[in-house]
């Protein structure tokens, strides 16, 4: 709602003299009418607000957003309660403010905890309910709104590294200590500077806003430690407080600061960048005007999003003046609002009056000329103020979004770097472990057979081709972005070279009996194109299609002109394409529900690209299940180009680059797509090993390696890998981290969580080197986390030594027989005490035995039998018989009851055969035994 800006209306007094004869009567009736009007709108919502606390600078600014927010919605009353910092206080305002029956809550959490069952409450009562900063500990929420503080903690220590130039020492000022914000904020921190190995985090101080100061901390810290270069400090008043300490010390210009807030206004944190106090600040914003917009679109059954991650940047000396110039300017703007507003209230009150005095004057007809034309003029005046200040707001609401937009854009520009190293790092490190393993491999035997010798480098080789063509599509993608990409075409017969493409794929569609055909109505077309981009294109374009097409299916090529362009399609009935995934199909780093390639995203790019160069168009049509369609259209012949683009006739037979590189690609093509069966090899009995890899080439030659050893079981998806763990019960599990679908820190879970499995050593493989996936991969319960490129002794050697480890742990098992000091997986001591408890108490009946147990157990009998010898390398009749032995000692040391009394209760079926068993077992008869314990 926008309010106008109008000038006061004021009665001429000729106009007032008029009307003085009438004084008694329409001072009576004025007063009735005045009575009866009321300049204030009613209220129609009412929002209740419970906030932590209001004392500190961000959270006034936080209400002030929101009271100005509220300026355009004045149907609405807004109640405030101020918890001072405490949760049981809070909890008890906010149901205060529902017995009161708000339209609904906003809740800004203490701590997340605390809070959780009165939000959950309100929630299920009906009410709606917005949490606003911080969140709770569940999901029963109707909107949350708020920054992403990991990413504000990933901002600052991205400007850290920067400002140091990746070497340094830093010192970290926390917030309130086991906060959700000091937590997040470190550990955003944390990753963006452990991508830079010389960057050190000497210490972390706790900062505890105003209630805990650690000046005293800082000072002996920055003595002892003068080689301190930055202090990122968790929120801008902390920072200005590290930023005195330092200028006690004389270290004011030697140590760099970084805070977090961003807030406009003096000495908050835009100003103390732009006075030199602090190096940078992380804009970290309120989410007030946000709130309450997403709380009047919830009243209004307007649509609104759940999840409103507010948008957070950096400010320092390179944008700091603009950030100062455009906060004060909303700033001096928002007042003139205000101002304006409290004269639009006057005036409206003047109106009211003016309104009044002409229903009094309708006994004469010209007090009723008068006063109609009067508050026509009114009226004109009133439309006109709100045209004015609608305009205004518009202004405002536009430069907003400009800040916004920008905003955004760096964001984004962040994540797609971050996104691309991760990817190239993945993608480079599969082919670099297939050449640099079988080269190990080779280089650490006497003796090499010629097979294996070929086998081998004929790996390193297809492998090497693959890194190439990634490098140089990496190096067209940059030549195209920076602009020096330039075309060299030639007049030449386009389906002469389309027919010479589509024969190096024959070999391959006849492997996977796939009908390929070349479909055209012309036998020649001369047109004007770039022989090396155009054979990229295509190769690309054909190399997609028979990626996602099965055997027996079809890839046509067609070839037409159409309103002087040739057309050309490359259809497949392969997998098919989600709506969404047709959108991005050309992004660099999209891939949708299919696990990423950055193979196949650059190729898509490139061709996009090279496309555009020539002038024309590539789009893509696909259904899901049912095929993809993309096409090409060039334009004939040479008007569009440059003259310096037309070159001499070129053949695609001519350009050996071109050639090189559509090679590698069929290289790389030749049996990297096919479906594979799941692979089980028998070899020497260390064991069974499971081997999960989607990539072929990797997981063949680890079962080429390793199959020697082990018997192997080998499957490209976690989910295959979990269904032959349930069936077979493996000794041991190598995995890849990145799978399609359950990933394999997923698998890892899902075997150390289950009974059945939870002994089964694991060992992760992965490109993903760094210390958090390593410690992500340690806590999801991996045995070992092995980096790629590996070497296969050491990966031989680990398997060896956790073999061994599992032998020693099976003998601990067997002769402790659980006993509360042994050592092991926490799921494996609970699956033997919960067996030991079962046959314990079941030891009296001579019936029970494995059918019975199994059943118990919720196992199979082979699973039963699998489980026990690899924890105690016996199967489960001897440890029922060892059960049954122990508790027979037990009864004949320390008891006087009777020997056939003691063979019931200990489950044989008679006393002879309890008799015989015992002497087996233990080489003394059950009297020998009771003689010798009483003797001892």
């Amino acid at each position: 709602m926008t309010n106008p800006v109008c000038s006061q209306p004021l009665f001429h007094s000729s106009f007032l003299s008029t009307y003085r004869s009438f004084a008694f009567i329409l001072i009576l009736l004025g007063i009735v009418a005045g009575s009866c009007t009321s300049s204030t709108p009613d209220k129609t919502y009412r929002i209740g607000f419970s906030q932590r606390t209001g004392s500190d600078t961000w959270r006034k600014t936080m209400l002030e957003s929101m009271n100005q927010e509220l300026a355009f919605t004045p149907e609405i009353e807004f109640i405030v309660k101020d918890a001072g910092g405490q949760s049981a206080r809070q909890v008890s305002q906010i149901q205060e403010l529902m017995d009161q029956r708000v339209d609904l809550l906003i809740v800004s959490p203490n701590a997340a905890q605390p809070i959780t069952p009165i939000v959950e409450k309100a929630y299920q009562q009906g009410m709606p309910v917005i949490v606003l900063d911080r969140r709770t500990a569940s999901d029963q929420y109707t909107a949350y709104v708020g920054a992403d503080n990991v990413e504000v903690g990933r901002t600052a220590g991205v400007r850290a590294s920067a400002l140091l130039n990746g070497l340094g020492n830093i010192v970290e000022i926390g917030e309130s200590p086991g906060s959700s914000a000091d937590i997040d904020r470190h550990r955003g921190f944390m990753e963006a500077i452990g991508s830079h190995p010389g960057v050190r985090l000497i210490a972390k101080l706790e900062g505890d806003w105003d209630r805990q100061s650690f000046a005293e901390k800082l000072t002996r810290l920055l003595k002892s430690q003068p080689t301190i270069q930055l202090i990122f400090a968790q929120n801008d008043r902390t920072a200005l407080k590290a930023y005195q300490v330092c200028q006690q010390l004389g270290l004011a210009r030697q140590v760099k600061i970084i805070g977090v807030d961003g807030l406009p206004g003096k000495n908050e944190g835009i100003d103390l960048v732009d006075q030199g106090i602090l190096n940078a600040t992380v804009l970290y914003p309120t989410g007030g005007k946000e709130a309450i917009r997403t709380a009047v679109a919830i009243l209004k059954k307007q649509p609104f999003k759940r999840e409103n991650r507010l948008p957070t940047t950096l400010i320092d000396s390179s944008n700091v003046r603009i950030m100062k110039l455009q906060t004060d300017k909303l700033t001096e703007q928002q007042r003139d609002i205000e101002k304006q507003s409290q004269r639009i209230d006057e005036l409206t009150q003047t109106y009211s009056s003016q309104k009044n005095t002409l229903y009094l004057t309708l006994v004469s007809l010209l007090v009723v000329i008068s006063l109609g034309g009067w508050a026509f003029y009114l009226v004109r005046s009133k439309q006109t103020a709100y045209q004015t200040l609608e305009k205004q707001n518009q202004e405002i609401l536009d430069q907003k979004d400009k800040i916004e937009a920008v905003s955004q854009q760096a964001r984004l520009a962040t994540e797609e770097k971050l996104r691309f190293y991760s990817y190239i790092s993945h993608e480079f490190n599969t082919p670099l472990s297939l050449i640099l393993t079988p080269t190990e491999d080779l280089l650490s035997k006497k003796n090499v057979s010629t097979h294996d010798l070929k086998s081998n480098l004929s790996l390193v080789q297809k492998n090497a081709y693959r890194l190439l063509r990634l490098i140089d599509q990496m190096l067209d993608l940059r030549k195209t972005d920076a602009g020096k990409q330039r075309l060299h075409t030639s007049e030449q017969d386009i389906i002469a070279f389309i027919q010479d493409i589509v024969h190096d794929f024959r070999q391959k569609a006849e492997k996977q009996r796939i009908d390929l055909q070349f479909i055209s109505a012309k036998s020649n077309l001369p047109v004007w194109f770039d022989t090396e981009k155009l054979d990229k294109v295509i190769v690309n374009l054909l190399s997609n299609a028979f990626k996602y097409t099965p055997k027996g299916g079809l890839i046509h090529l067609r070839l037409d002109v159409l309103n002087e362009q040739v057309r050309i399609q490359v259809e497949d009935n392969g997998d098919g394409m989600t709506p969404d995934e047709q959108t991005h199909a050309f992004d660099l780093f999209y891939s949708g529900t299919k696990p990423f390639n950055l193979s196949k995203g650059l190729g898509l790019a490139l061709s996009m690209e090279f496309i555009q160069l020539h002038q024309g168009e590539l789009c893509v049509q696909s259904e899901l299940g049912k095929g993809t369609t993309f096409t090409i259209r060039l334009p004939l012949g040479n008007r569009h180009l440059a003259p310096e683009e037309m070159d001499g006739p070129i053949s695609r037979g001519a350009i050996t680059q071109s050639m090189v590189a559509q090679q590698r690609t069929l290289a790389d093509m030749a049996d990297s797509d096919e479906v594979t069966e799941p692979i089980t090899l028998s070899g020497r009995q260390a064991g069974t090993l499971l081997v999960v890899e989607d990539n072929d080439d990797l997981r063949t030659f680890l079962v080429d390696r390793l199959g020697g050893e082990f018997d192997i079981i080998a499957e490209s998806t976690g989910e295959k890998a979990w269904e032959r763990t349930l069936d077979l019960i493996p000794d041991l599990i190598i995995s890849d981290v990145m799978l399609p679908g359950m990933d394999g820190l997923q698998l890892t879970q899902r075997v150390k969580a289950d009974l059945r499995t939870s002994h089964i050593p694991i060992i992760l493989l992965t490109a993903k080197g760094q210390m958090e996936q390593r410690i992500e991969g340690t806590r999801a319960g991996a045995d070992a986390y092995i980096t790629k490129p590996f070497n296969t002794t050491y990966l031989l050697e680990t398997l060896r030594t956790i073999l061994l480890n599992r032998e020693k742990w099976q003998r601990r098992y067997a002769s402790d027989f659980l006993s509360t000091t042994s050592a092991g997986n926490r799921e494996d001591k609970k699956f033997l005490n919960e067996l030991t408890v079962l046959i314990e108490q079941n030891l009296s009946d001579p019936a029970f035995g494995v059918e019975k147990l199994s059943r118990e157990m919720g196992l199979s009998r082979v699973q039963l039998y699998r489980k026990v010898q690899a924890l105690l390398d016996m199967n489960v009749i001897d440890y029922l018989a060892e059960i049954r032995l122990k508790k027979a000692k037990n009864l004949l040391r320390e008891t006087t009851k009777p020997m056939a009394e003691i063979a019931y209760e200990t489950g044989f079926s008679s006393p002879a055969y309890f008799t015989t068993f015992f002497k087996q077992h233990a080489q003394k008869t059950p009297s020998e035994y009771r003689k010798s314990s009483v003797s001892a």
